[in-house]
């Protein structure tokens, strides 16, 4: 019932960062998608579903992560099998673990350019 209102699909989700390629490189490896354009401050992936946009903005500020008004911008929950040998593959990648952390299940991670992101055990989503 709902595709009857339907005004379109999902073509693209583009993120604001620091540096597309460095971006762009490691959400590849993360995600296992490939760098399909890059160049001038932007890159662009593509996997299953939506492709994955970055655009270098000048004087970018990542957002805060905890932030004290509990936005995040955006983040993307990735289902892995193991918390503990997906996060170090994260951070061998690039990424880092931030101090505060929302509990056992979960795991935050940064990406280079400072957007949060959260591994889950793929169970979870059952």
């Amino acid at each position: 019932m709902a595709s009857e209102h339907k005004v379109g699909d999902l073509a693209m989700v583009t993120l604001d960062c620091a540096d597309a390629k460095v971006s762009s490189e490691f959400w590849s490896a993360v995600l296992g998608w490939q760098i399909t354009a890059s160049g001038d401050g932007y890159a662009m992936l593509t996997g299953t579903g939506a492709a994955l946009g970055f655009g270098a903005i000048p004087d970018y500020v990542p957002p805060a992560w905890p932030n004290p008004n509990g936005s995040k911008q955006f983040h993307f929950d990735l289902a892995v099998e193991n918390i503990d040998s997906a996060s170090a593959r994260c951070v061998e990648l690039g990424a880092t673990v931030p101090a505060e952390q929302p509990g056992e299940t979960w795991r935050v991670l940064l990406d280079p350019s400072g957007h949060p992101f959260c591994l889950t055990k793929a169970e979870n989503w059952g």
